[in-house]
């Protein structure tokens, strides 16, 4: 029972977002001393916000996972946690993680994250079965976890935070195009509107194409404007490239499938990689 309140949270989610959310942390530092005391406060109060938010997405998405063979044998779908249960569960650990981030943090940071978990749960758990664009919406909610951590030292927003914000919706499109593509039977027999079923892989990988450029641009930013230094700017550089290019090769593939499902485990190589040479550098630049 304890393994399948767990699965409700999905753990990977959320050490994904709260890597992060270090990221926007070490940034925002700028060299100075860490609060440790704060980091932890962020991260356990942003974790159970995220916990929270993947909770209640289960409960949303509990009819459509039914159909979906990635996600049928989640614990919602197999009657394994009763449905109050779930809620209760999904609204305390939401309210225990707003507590945490409220006592311990700025206040922006604690109501960014309200409106991170308010536009995953509600803007993106409705609009993503009715439109193409649920992608797109999603990525918004995606991109707040570094923000919050920005923002937890900082208690301001600036063109650091807004940079960050950018550089996850950007890599976020084609990290869910990807998975659209590569999972794409899945997504068709649950009725989810996902751009590759829509208008097409060709259009997809065209978007693909646009969002890495982006995201290779904004990411050569951060140093551009003084927010981090060379070496984040070479690694930047060298996995948006390589991720770019990865995407061009798509466009002659023989296997759609095989090419998306290794675009999206270099995407994860990317913002990880990025992510720790953010949090490294700000570490030890001290």
């Amino acid at each position: 029972m304890i393994k399948a309140y767990s699965q409700l949270t999905k753990p990977g989610i959320i050490l994904g977002n709260l890597i992060t959310a270090v990221a926007g942390f070490m940034l925002a530092t700028k060299g100075a001393s860490i609060q440790f005391g704060l980091l932890c406060a962020t991260l356990t109060g942003l974790g159970l916000v995220i916990a929270s938010a993947c909770v209640f997405n289960n409960y949303l998405d509990r009819h459509r996972d039914q159909k979906m063979e990635r996600t049928r044998n989640r614990p919602l779908v197999q009657g394994v946690i009763a449905l109050p249960h779930a809620l209760i569960y999904a609204a305390g650990l939401g309210i225990l993680g707003l507590l945490i981030l409220a006592l311990f943090t700025p206040a922006l940071a604690t109501w960014v994250a309200l409106a991170g978990f308010f536009g995953y749960v509600v803007v993106y758990g409705y609009w993503k079965y009715r439109t193409t664009h649920g992608t797109a919406i999603g990525s918004i909610a995606g991109a707040v976890p570094p923000v919050v951590g920005y923002c937890a030292v900082t208690a301001s927003f600036d063109w650091g935070a807004a940079l960050l914000f950018a550089l996850l919706v950007l890599w976020q499109m084609p990290h869910f195009f990807a998975i659209a593509i590569y999972r794409l039977e899945d997504y068709v027999a649950a009725d989810i509107p996902v751009l590759p079923a829509k208008k097409g892989i060709p259009a997809t990988k065209i978007q693909m194409l646009l969002y890495i450029i982006g995201f290779v641009a904004v990411s050569l930013m951060l140093t551009l404007m003084g927010y981090t230094g060379y070496v984040t700017l070479a690694v930047a550089a060298l996995l948006g490239l390589t991720w770019l290019a990865l995407c061009i090769t798509g466009f002659k593939s023989g296997n759609d499938r095989l090419w998306a499902k290794g675009m999206f485990r270099f995407s994860l190589i990317v913002i990880t990689g990025l992510c720790l040479v953010i949090s490294l550098t700000g570490l030890f630049s001290r």
